[in-house]
């Protein structure tokens, strides 16, 4: 009398090819979800903030100080499609700012960035209109330049909350 094998799925035995099958298709799902990932974060990487980190570290100790001499505090609002950007000088009061550039958008892609034309309003505060803007966290990077030429480089982060 010959022995009949023991299965639970219906007749077919669990055979070596079978196991080999699951472990490849599972380490291939695997591999996949991974190259999906990277494919994705690269494809969304902003990029370099500095082309040399080593030429940039050679002025920054100097720059610093003096952006920090001129004693300057910043913020930021957004209020609708209007960005109002502050600059205080050390007596408190709006600082006298030759020039202005910057820019809104996120920490972690440059495809929403939008670039800011700002003006100054009847309150001393910066304003620059905005396409519309969704929920969540934004930066607004800008160079002031000071009345004695003095660069003032700021990221300031604004957090749109849900309506």
């Amino acid at each position: 009398m010959a022995e009949t094998e023991q299965t639970t799925d219906g007749g077919k035995p669990l055979t070596g090819a079978k196991v080999f099958a699951i472990f490849a298709g599972a380490f291939a799902l695997i591999i996949g979800v991974n190259l999906f990932m990277a494919w994705n974060a690269i494809g969304t990487f902003p990029g370099l903030e500095t082309k040399s980190a080593y030429v940039a570290n050679q002025t920054f100790n100097a720059e610093r100080k003096a952006q920090e001499a001129l004693g300057w505090e910043t913020s930021a609002t957004i209020e609708g499609e209007t960005v109002h950007l502050t600059i205080l000088g050390p007596d408190g009061k709006p600082a006298r700012v030759e020039g202005i550039e910057g820019t809104i958008g996120r920490a972690t892609q440059r495809t929403d960035d939008q670039v800011l034309a700002f003006r100054q309003n009847e309150f001393g505060a910066h304003v620059a209109e905005v396409a519309p803007l969704d929920v969540g966290k934004w930066d607004v990077r800008f160079v002031a330049t000071a009345v004695n030429g003095t660069p003032f480089r700021q990221r300031l982060q604004i957090i749109l909350p849900e309506s």
